[in-house]
């Protein structure tokens, strides 16, 4: 059932369109995340559902109640944000009891609340420190705890992890995940981390130019993107986009070259009417470096080794670059040459509008 619910919402600053009409239902206890590239309107959508920022038209609907006019203080919602916003002259203590103390709830159900908050998120220590004595995952920790302490209907987190370094980014993330999975609350989370999107949310929503551009679980999104933007957006390293020529078409067959290889493609796998031309996209973990007679041959022009496995950049004809995802303890050398397998069945092929032209197989 939905919970939180966003039809056609319109945000504009002057001539500037930041929100381009925002269709969005999400369920209870959902963990859904804003992804997108800086500038698509990610954070625009979360501050306007928190009432920080106000719409220019569309609704937005919590628990079956419009929220839309709603002041911020009034819509059961709880933001943290990138910042931490801690209040420095009080106490940790004093900090996730203070909306609290506002609100004028009885000293003793105060304590309780501040009491399991800080249990769950190990601030017991703490309690007496202000913001200075912490660590920046220290602070971010009281920020939430902070939120939670409401038990809002909803929780909204603006890139709460990004002023962390790697390693705590990770550990966060962590903590997070598991803070979810003990509340159950709907959290809606943005972030610019692709990395952070995949392995936290239950579904994606990706945004480009005030725009959804897809919505979907990380697998989703990751094996049947619906656009160019998304197959390259989601990834890390980004999908390789090769373009395509001299195509046949067949009963059974797409079949098109790739700098003189020829690639069988299932015709049943094209999705309406068979182009005449496209653009091949394969993931480096798709592609395989074989001995000899591969389906593309190139060069090597850089390999990154990252511990537990390692990419290599490969430079096809026409200067067109590609990546291999390789072994962790592979050998190659910059200047070798290599020859290079495509998995046919984890190919995916755009036509000239970006559009996705083709069904990836079902997983048996």
């Amino acid at each position: 059932m939905t919970y939180l619910k966003i039809t056609d919402l319109q945000k504009h600053y002057d001539s500037y369109h930041a929100l381009r009409g925002i269709n969005l239902s999400i369920t209870e206890g959902e963990f859904v995340v804003f992804v997108g590239p800086s500038g698509c309107g990610k954070s625009t959508l979360l501050r306007t559902i928190a009432g920080l920022e106000s719409s220019n038209g569309g609704t937005i609907e919590l628990d079956g109640r419009d929220i839309t006019e709603l002041a911020s203080s009034k819509r059961d919602l709880a933001m943290v944000f990138q910042s931490y916003a801690l209040y420095p002259h009080m106490t940790v203590a004093d900090n996730l009891s203070f909306a609290l103390r506002l609100a004028k709830i009885p000293d003793a159900e105060i304590q309780e609340k501040v009491r399991s908050v800080s249990a769950s998120l190990q601030l017991d220590p703490l309690l007496e420190r202000k913001p200075k004595e912490l660590s920046g995952g220290q602070r971010q920790r009281v920020a939430i705890g902070r939120a939670i302490v409401r038990q809002p209907k909803v929780f909204l987190f603006d890139e709460p992890l990004s002023n962390l370094d790697a390693a705590l980014r990770v550990q966060m993330r962590l903590e997070l995940a598991r803070l979810h999975k003990k509340l159950g609350t709907t959290m809606v989370y943005v972030t610019h981390d692709q990395v952070e999107a995949m392995t936290l949310a239950d579904r994606v929503v990706i945004l480009n130019a005030g725009q959804i551009e897809q919505v979907g679980t990380p697998l989703e999104l990751y094996r049947k993107p619906n656009s160019r933007f998304v197959a390259e957006f989601i990834g890390t390293p980004k999908m390789n986009l090769i373009p395509a020529d001299k195509i046949t078409h067949k009963e059974d067959e797409f079949i098109f070259d790739l700098f003189g290889h020829t690639i069988h493609f299932p015709a049943n796998r094209i999705k309406g009417e068979q182009p005449d031309s496209v653009i091949v996209g394969i993931r480096p973990e798709h592609l395989s470096l074989v001995a000899e007679n591969g389906d593309l041959t190139g060069r090597i022009e850089l390999v990154e080794h990252l511990g537990s496995e390692a990419y290599a950049h490969i430079q096809l004809q026409n200067d067109q670059t590609i990546i291999v995802k390789a072994g962790a303890r592979t050998e190659l050398k910059d200047g070798q040459e290599v020859h290079i397998n495509v998995d046919v069945q984890e190919i995916i092929l755009f036509n000239n509008k970006d559009q996705v032209i083709s069904v990836i197989p079902e997983e048996a």
